[in-house]
């Protein structure tokens, strides 16, 4: 289920290992709680895998240093709680790499994040457009409705490229039904654009906004998407309590 990764600090790894211990024992159930009699073997594999994904999160983020990049911790640990879903799964080709777009941050913020988690490190840090029915600034609305020009939260995997009206662009496939499932139909892609980026900043108070395809700068257009195309995990986020209580693939 977890995955040896190449180059991570001897430090983390070392933390890691020595949680195991101690979260096997925190998830022990008491004697005398109510479940403890009848607590299955799956009841306890369950607690204990979580328990080790959530903190097992927390040494990565602080090991990479995500906070300086501002990137929202729960948005790392929900985007690899999915992540260790996925594989587990089979459902990713390329499984060294995942890319979360933090919508909890201003669209002026660099929040589109390409992580590297075989050699354990940032490969791109850049801007990323929400819908333009999502918000300003902001992105506080969601939809999986056809023109809907919002943005669709959760998981994803990258699919194949093609050359569109917008140039080199990389199909994207929702992974949860209900939530992002019509990204196909509603032609949700990532691409580059000119509306988003230090130079459109340079003129307007935020970047600009598309028909919910997660936009990224024109002139990043071929690095990111030949990084992250062919099977990685994409992770929208947002604390949308709807969201975070509705995803299967968050809550199994």
């Amino acid at each position: 289920m977890y995955r040896k990764f190449k180059s991570a600090s001897v430090a983390s790894v070392c933390f890691l290992l020595l949680l195991y211990p101690v979260l096997t024992s925190s998830t022990a159930l008491p004697v005398g709680h109510p479940k403890s009699a009848s607590a299955t073997v799956t009841d306890h594999k369950t607690l204990f895998s979580s328990s080790v994904i959530k903190n097992e999160s927390h040494v990565i983020y602080d090991s990479l240093k995500l906070e300086t990049f501002g990137l929202a911790r729960k948005a790392f640990e929900y985007a690899w709680l999915g992540y260790q879903t996925l594989l587990e799964k089979g459902t990713l080709k390329n499984t060294d790499i995942i890319s979360i777009c933090d919508f909890s941050q201003s669209s002026c913020k660099k929040r589109l994040y390409i992580i590297d988690v075989a050699e354990m490190k940032v490969l791109l840090n850049t801007y990323v457009a929400h819908g333009r029915k999502s918000g300003g600034e902001f992105a506080r609305y969601f939809s999986n409705l056809p023109k809907s020009h919002k943005s669709s939260l959760g998981f994803y995997v990258t699919e194949s490229t093609y050359y569109g009206e917008h140039g080199l662009s990389l199909k994207i496939r929702g992974l949860e039904k209900g939530i992002n499932d019509r990204a196909d139909a509603r032609n949700i892609v990532i691409h580059g654009s000119d509306y988003v980026g230090d130079r459109f900043l340079e003129e307007n108070p935020f970047n600009g906004r598309s028909y919910g395809c997660p936009a990224i700068p024109a002139l990043e257009t071929s690095k990111i998407i030949n990084t992250i195309k062919d099977g990685s995990c994409l992770f929208i986020y947002h604390p949308t309590k709807l969201y975070l209580a509705k995803s299967k693939i968050l809550n199994g």
